[in-house]
C-alpha cells in the first residue's frame, strides 16, 4: 500500500470480521500488509479536479443517451438479465467477454454525438496507465539493490509481475448501479458487511498479473447527506479466516488492484443509498477478441477456396479431414462467438455508435462463404442421405439475417458426414 498523502488512509476504512475474530484497531495496518498487499486507494483529491468534472459529466452523458445497457448472461446455467447496466469503451475492434456474454467496444474517439463524453474517459485511462506505472516503479524501487539484482537479466525482466506492459489498459466496462431499482440484494454471508450489489468474484479475462483500475462517482450528494456510502469489500479467495476488507468509498475515489490480487482474492460491491456509477479500466485478454483476430481467422478458412478466373467457379484446395475441419471450427467461432452475440445483444450499440456496422457485414459475408464451402466438397445427394439416414436434428436457430440450408445441418455433423464418402 503507497503511503502518501495523496492516498487513502487506513483509518478511513475498516475490517469486516468474522464472529470468532480478535483482530483489534492496533493490527490492522499489519493485516492489511500481509493479507492485501496488492490493493491500493487513491483519494479524490490525488486526481485533477477538472478530470473529475470530465468524467462524471461523461458518465451521466452517456447513460442519459442510453448506452449502458444490461446484458442477457449466463449464471449457473441459466440466462439472467444482469441488475447493473452497463457499457465497454475501449480501443476499436476489442471485445470483452463475461459470463458468456461478449460486449464489443465503443472506442475511445468515437463519433461526434458520443466524442466529448468518450475522450474524457480515454483521459482517465491515460492517467491510470501512467498513475499505476508509476506505482510499480516505486515499488520495485523499494525491493532494494538485492532484489533487483537477483531478477537478472533485462530492466523489464526486474519489474513486477505487474509491470510494465500490463497497465495499459485497452478497456474500460462501465457499470451503473441504482439501489432502489435492484431487487433481493443479497445479504454479504461471510462477514456480515452488508447487502451487496454484486457478489464475491473474480474479474474475468484479464492479462495474467495485470492490474485493475476503478474510478468511484456516487451520484448527487450522498456524503453530504448522510446517506450510507458505497463499499469494496474484499477477501482472500476460498478463504473466510484472514478478515475481509471494507472500504468505503466517497466520489471521485480511486483504487487499484494491483499484480495478481484479482487472482488471489475476491471482491464484491457493497450497495450504498445513492446510484453509482464505476469505470473499470481493464487489460483484457484480447488474443481471440479483436477484430483483426477474428479477420484473420477467416482467410484461414478461405486460403481453401479459389474461383477460376474465367469461369468463376470455385473449388476446394483440399479436401483432407483435418483441412475441413479446420474451416468448420473456424466457421463455428465466427457465427457462435461473433456474428450470433452482436446481431442478438452487440447491435443495441448501433443506435448511437456505427463503428461495428461494416465489420460484422464483413465477417457475415465471410460466414457465407465458409458456408458454401460445405456444399462444394460434398453433393447434395450426400447431404440429403445423412440427414435421412442419420436423422440429423434440424437446422439450429439462426442469428438475424443468416439464412438455414441443408448444408448447414450437415456442417454440425461433419464427422458422420464424411463416413459417408
Amino acid at each position: 500500500m503507497v503511503s502518501n498523502e495523496s492516498f487513502l488512509v487506513v483509518a478511513r476504512y475498516g475490517f469486516g470480521l468474522p464472529a470468532s475474530s480478535t483482530l483489534t484497531a492496533y493490527s490492522v495496518l499489519a493485516q492489511w500488509e500481509s493479507s492485501y498487499p496488492g490493493l491500493v486507494l487513491r483519494r479524490a483529491d490525488g486526481l485533477p479536479p477538472d478530470l473529475h468534472g470530465r468524467v462524471q459529466a461523461a458518465l451521466c452523458s452517456l447513460r442519459g443517451r442510453g448506452c449502458l445497457l444490461r446484458d442477457l448472461v449466463r449464471v449457473r446455467g441459466r440466462d439472467v438479465f444482469t441488475s447493473v447496466s452497463r457499457a465497454l469503451l475501449g480501443l476499436p475492434g476489442y471485445t470483452y467477454r463475461y459470463l458468456n456474454t461478449r460486449l464489443f467496444t465503443i472506442p475511445w474517439h468515437s463519433e461526434e454525438e458520443l466524442r466529448a463524453a468518450c475522450k474524457a474517459l480515454w483521459e482517465l485511462n491515460h492517467f491510470f496507465c501512467k498513475d499505476v506505472y508509476r506505482i510499480e516503479e516505486a515499488s520495485d524501487h523499494e525491493q532494494g539493490p538485492k532484489e533487483a539484482e537477483a531478477g537478472g537479466g533485462s530492466p523489464q525482466a526486474q519489474c513486477s509481475k505487474g509491470s510494465p506492459v500490463t497497465a495499459q489498459f485497452n478497456v474500460t466496462l462501465l457499470n451503473y448501479m441504482d439501489p432502489t431499482t435492484m431487487d433481493q440484494l443479497k445479504e454479504e454471508p461471510y462477514y456480515g458487511m452488508g447487502k451487496m450489489a454484486v457478489g464475491w468474484h473474480h474479474d474475468e479475462n484479464l492479462v495474467s498479473f495485470s492490474s485493475v483500475a476503478v474510478y468511484n462517482y456516487s451520484c448527487g450528494s450522498s456524503e453530504d447527506a448522510g446517506r450510507a456510502p458505497w463499499r469494496l469489500g474484499l477477501k482472500v479467495a476460498w478463504d473466510i479466516n484472514t478478515p475481509g476488507l471494507a472500504v468505503p468509498l466517497q466520489t471521485g475515489d480511486c483504487y487499484y488492484l494491483r499484480d495478481d490480487l484479482n487472482r488471489t482474492h475476491q471482491h464484491c460491491v457493497l450497495a450504498g443509498e445513492a446510484a453509482r456509477f464505476s469505470s473499470t479500466h481493464r487489460v483484457a485478454e484480447c488474443s481471440s477478441g479483436t477484430l483483426e483476430y477474428i479477420r484473420r481467422r477467416c482467410e484461414e478458412a478461405l486460403e481453401n477456396m479459389s474461383t477460376n478466373p474465367d469461369t468463376g467457379a470455385r473449388n476446394l484446395h483440399s479436401l483432407s479431414p483435418s483441412a475441413l475441419q479446420l474451416s468448420e471450427e473456424i466457421h463455428n467461432e465466427v457465427e457462435f462467438e461473433w456474428l450470433r452475440q452482436y446481431w442478438f445483444q452487440g447491435r443495441r450499440y448501433s443506435r448511437f455508435c456505427s463503428w461495428w456496422n461494416k465489420p460484422m457485414e464483413e465477417l457475415e459475408e465471410s460466414w457465407r462463404e465458409m458456408e458454401s464451402m460445405v456444399r462444394y466438397c460434398l453433393p447434395d445427394e450426400i447431404i440429403t442421405a445423412a440427414v435421412a439416414r442419420f436423422s440429423l436434428p434440424g437446422c439450429p436457430l439462426q442469428p438475424p439475417r443468416l439464412p438455414a440450408s441443408a448444408s448447414q445441418v450437415a456442417r454440425f455433423n461433419l464427422p458422420v458426414v464424411l463416413a459417408l464418402l
